[in-house]
């Protein structure tokens, strides 16, 4: 049920983040705040394809 994901900035669309989810509890495409080193501060990260 557990499938990798990447994460990518939504202001610089630099893929920053490698991490897994759960498809059965969360179907929909994740969303954090995280880190980007390349902009210097906590931004949205969504999941890519």
């Amino acid at each position: 049920m557990r499938v990798n994901v990447v994460l990518e900035c939504t202001e610089c669309k630099h893929r920053n983040y490698h991490t897994e989810k759960n498809k059965k509890n969360d179907p929909d495409r994740l969303e954090l705040r995280k880190y980007c080193k390349f902009c210097g501060r906590h931004t949205l990260h969504k999941e890519t394809k």
